[in-house]
């Protein structure tokens, strides 16, 4: 690598939304991140519902096959 043209890379504090913080290596002092393996449904096994009530049913009405 070239002198002088890199930026400074070092040791940075990332916080999550949930409120957990860990080290991590950036350019910046600090990090602000929406999830983490803290809190991501795949790493903790548990599912997040998302409300898709009448999704389908809408979805069918406008394409679905007419009678």
């Amino acid at each position: 690598m070239r002198e002088g043209i890199h930026p400074d890379y070092k040791v940075s504090k990332a916080i999550c939304a949930c409120g957990n913080t860990f080290e991590t290596r950036s350019i910046l002092p600090e990090l602000h991140v929406d999830i983490c393996s803290q809190c991501h449904p795949f790493y903790t096994g548990k599912q997040k519902l998302i409300d898709t009530a009448g999704r389908v049913e809408r979805f069918r009405r406008k394409y679905g096959v007419k009678k």
